[in-house]
């Protein structure tokens, strides 16, 4: 595939030229790319770009912060660049790569540099030395990721997936107003118990990570690509976004009429996905990785020490980040909310630092709850949709918190997030012991959703720190007989951490079902670091359900076919089904991988 001759009027020519491995050389430093610039010259169907791989220091926090030596990509005679340089063309063109390694003492791999859409891995070797010229057409119209790999590496103690870019492919005759975000990961055992690691978005890792900008009623459009071999549940704050393909480094295909609305999508290693939102409200927002660790204090270079303080309000964050600010020039927006409903919710904490247990626990009458008291997970809080809800925040544990609202439509200052959400100098503080927070929630649509801890977020939430928040349509009651909630967390301090459902507290009885009537069941995943996938079963077999609704979006009716019952969901993400049992009999209610559940509760239906 990679030799194919060319069968195209234009030609794009790509040289590819390793240097490192000289000792003379002086090591260059990697300049963050923000995609907007292609790589090479066009003239006359012919593109011609010579990139360079050699060897580098990426800094990706601050200029004079810490570093790792990598091997990059460049263009020749210009500054290295992670992610590589961006090759960018109209379908149609021809590809044509000289590619030489000039390294002293590492082959290098290019990795699947061929013909897009493939069904097909290549791999092309080039000695220390050798050049190869390499020659193909660039193919469909999608979001590509081009990589390669220098030397043997265990990927039990190293990542190397620095050395990646994007290769977009644009319709012919056009191209779309977007931007592209690609994540790259470097990492390397340092000593037995220190893994250095960078997670970045276009070469930088929070709050270091360039800052988007967009005004209320635009149409933003992004194209997201993992070129790390890890999975990564990404969330946007405050909005629903449209997911309008969904791809991998070799292939990508248009959802159509099948794009859904979603706030958070998980993205499997190598693959990529277009997305497209419409900011209603002004402020600060974030676009992150919802998985804990790629976030968090562990997400630096150079990870903090135990005991290192959060209350930094740019640096309680970090790694896979990205924060836009929303403008409002033509003050399109709707005015300051006020609120026809009011709740108070408690940070409560028991135990001492080995059996630490937090959570959210809501006040139900006119007196507060105990100090002690908590709930695991946090009290489930019902809402009702349209109706206008303020809800204070009360700290009566030892450290700060901050509450996030997650899935939430909302105004930017209630969002949550200590010293970003808001606007201007009006930014969300952190809630200091004894201090309080008013959060202020719109709730345009009914849905499962969830809130959270957003501050020091490993020991919060495995602390307890989270809790499910259902809305409900007008005049709606819960009905917990028929409508069943699930929420995956992690459960501290038992040793190991391990995966609970609801809080893990007391035994399971079975769930009791009637035939031929409707449940409702939700499902979520507030799990620091943990997918698990969710099923009914009958015989180990699992039974049929329709979809209701992802992220509290509901899915039309052409969405709401019977499917089997076995839902994956990433960190950050809750389902709803339907499932009406047709015949009486034990079943099960599972969570888990498809064959190892750590969750088995038997469901008796009825006739």
């Amino acid at each position: 595939m990679l030799f194919a001759p060319v069968r195209a009027a234009a030609v794009f020519v790509l040289s590819l030229v390793t240097l490192a491995g000289y000792a003379s050389d002086p090591i260059p430093t990697v300049s963050a790319n923000d995609n907007r610039t292609p790589a090479g010259t066009l003239r006359g169907g012919v593109l011609t770009v010579d990139l360079v791989v050699q060897m580098t220091r990426w800094y990706p926090e601050a200029a004079d912060g810490p570093f790792a030596e990598v091997v990059a990509f460049s263009e020749s005679g210009k500054i290295p660049q992670v992610p590589g340089p961006l090759i960018r063309v109209p379908e149609g063109t021809v590809i044509q790569a000289t590619v030489r390694n000039a390294l002293s003492d590492s082959t290098v791999f290019m990795r699947d540099f061929g013909t897009r859409p493939s069904t097909r891995e290549d791999s092309i070797a080039i000695r220390p030395g050798e050049t190869k010229s390499i020659r193909f057409l660039a193919g469909a119209p999608g979001s590509y990721i081009y990589f390669a790999t220098a030397g043997f590496h265990n990927p039990d103690s190293v990542e190397r997936e620095q050395l990646a870019g994007a290769l977009i492919v644009d319709p012919k005759g056009s191209r779309a107003n977007d931007r592209v975000l690609v994540i790259n990961i470097w990492g390397e055992q340092k000593d037995p118990s220190t893994y250095r690691n960078i997670v970045a978005v276009n070469g930088k890792s929070w709050p270091h990570t360039e800052r988007l900008t967009a005004n209320v009623g635009d149409t933003v459009r992004w194209r997201v690509l993992n070129a790390s071999t890890r999975s990564h549940p990404m969330h946007l704050h405050g909005f629903y976004f449209k997911v309008t393909s969904r791809g991998s480094h070799l292939a990508d295909t248009s959802l159509g009429p099948a794009s859904r609305n979603v706030v958070t999508e998980e993205m499997s290693d190598r693959s990529t996905m277009a997305i497209e939102w419409k900011p209603s409200r002004p402020g600060n927002w974030l676009f992150h990785c919802h998985l804990t660790f790629h976030v968090n204090d562990e997400a630096r270079l150079d990870a903090p020490t135990e005991g290192h303080d959060h209350t930094d309000p740019m640096n309680h964050m970090a790694g896979l980040v990205t924060g836009i600010t929303v403008a409002d020039p033509h003050r399109l927006s709707a005015k300051p909310l006020r609120a026809s409903r009011k709740l108070r919710l408690y940070a409560n904490e028991r135990g001492d630092s080995a059996t630490m247990r937090m959570s959210y626990v809501l006040q139900r009458d006119r007196h507060a709850p105990a100090q002690d008291s908590v709930e695991a997970p946090g009290s489930p809080i019902f809402l009702t949709r349209n109706e206008t809800t303020e809800i204070t925040v009360v700290n009566r544990t030892h450290a700060s918190t901050a509450v996030h609202w997650h899935g939430i439509e909302l105004e930017s200052f209630s969002d949550g997030v200590f010293g970003w959400s808001g606007a201007g100098m009006k930014v969300a503080p952190m809630i200091a012991p004894k201090g309080s927070f008013k959060a202020v929630l719109a709730l345009p649509r009914a849905g499962t959703f969830i809130y959270h801890t957003h501050l020091n977020d490993v020991e919060q939430l495995t602390a307890g720190a989270y809790g499910a928040l259902i809305v409900l349509e007008p005049g709606e009651k819960f009905r917990p007989d028929r409508d069943f909630i699930f929420t995956l967390g992690v459960q501290r301090p038992a040793k190991p951490s391990g995966p609970v459902i609801n809080g893990g507290k007391g035994p399971m009885t079975p769930l009791v079902l009637e035939v031929g009537r409707s449940y409702r069941f939700r499902f979520i995943n507030i799990s620091p670091a943990r997918s698990a996938t969710f099923a009914i079963r009958k015989d180990s077999l699992p039974v049929t359900w329709r979809p209701r609704a992802k992220d509290g979006a509901d899915y039309p009716e052409a969405g709401r076919n019977e499917v089997p019952s076995n839902r994956r969901l990433s960190m950050g993400e809750t389902f709803d089904a339907d499932w009406t049992p047709a015949r009486p009999g034990t079943y099960a209610l599972t969570v888990g991988s498809r064959t190892v559940w750590f969750y088995n509760r038997a469901v008796i239906v009825r006739e």
